[in-house]
């Protein structure tokens, strides 16, 4: 797709004003960077003591993998179960029939609306009231990111399935396929392919909403790096730093495979 109709190409003038406000912007960006380094350094946060346990074997054995792993297996059961609960209420939301689109698409805005950290709380401390059982924290995990980026996953089909020209659905029924088949075989494989890069980016979004499990105590990445590294070696800043630079890799990592899907359609 071309963006050059999107807006009106800048003249000389306007190239050099953007260039100045691109190194006005860097130049502040430095200036930030620099304060956050004096600042840091003052309270000794750049000094080896700090950094070395971060290199240790021991450390990544202990505390840093263990945790990449439960962020990781989270992240996955998510991704599964949120694309299979996208899938069957995007369905919903596309039916003909009143009786399952409005449940579905109340299903949806409902746990669009609600802020994932309340699932997984409500999950983890509500679940004895309801059934009588104490669920794990993967479990109460598990569940708010399906709930809430399945529903958002929904709504991305959705909106892939309605920006198809109309002349697909209707060529399939003209030559004699059902309403099932014609979703099923036209409409959601070429919905997909559209909309993969939006999915993957959600997945994204998914896989850092996974360190809300702090809040319930589960055994992942960001609890292990803070309430793990930091307190054994009072390294705060250096273990959020690690952390951080851990989640960036991932998810560059994922988005240029966004890109790749979007650049192969």
């Amino acid at each position: 797709m071309s963006y050059a109709n999107l807006y009106e190409t800048p003249g000389p003038r306007g190239i050099r004003r953007n260039r100045l406000l691109a190194g006005g912007v860097a130049l502040v960006l430095l200036a930030l960077a620099y304060v956050v380094y004096v600042r840091f350094d003052a309270k000794d946060q750049w000094t080896a003591e700090k950094w070395t346990p971060l290199l240790r074997g021991d450390v990544w054995a202990t505390f840093i993998l263990p945790g990449l792993a439960g962020t990781l297996g989270a992240a996955v059961a998510g991704v599964i179960l949120a694309g299979l609960f996208g899938l069957v209420f995007a369905t919903g939301r596309l039916s003909e029939h009143r009786w399952i689109r409005v449940p579905a698409a109340a299903v949806v805005e409902f746990f669009r609306s609600v802020p994932l950290l309340l699932l997984i709380f409500f999950a983890f401390f509500g679940s004895y009231v309801l059934i009588g059982v104490n669920i794990s924290a993967f479990a109460a995990v598990v569940f708010g990111l399906t709930l809430y980026n399945g529903s958002v996953i929904a709504e991305i089909i959705r909106a892939g399935v309605q920006s198809l020209p109309r002349g697909q659905a209707e060529a399939a029924y003209a030559i004699g396929m059902r309403k099932g088949q014609v979703m099923r075989l036209i409409l959601l494989p070429q919905a997909f392919r559209a909309m993969m890069p939006a999915i993957v980016s959600q997945f994204v979004v998914l896989l850092k909403d996974s360190a809300l499990g702090l809040i319930v105590g589960y055994d992942e990445l960001v609890d292990r790096g803070l309430n793990g590294i930091a307190a054994n070696f009072s390294n705060v800043i250096p273990a959020a730093i690690l952390i951080a630079a851990i989640f960036i890799l991932i998810n560059l990592s994922l988005d240029r495979l966004a890109h790749r899907l979007g650049a192969a359609r």
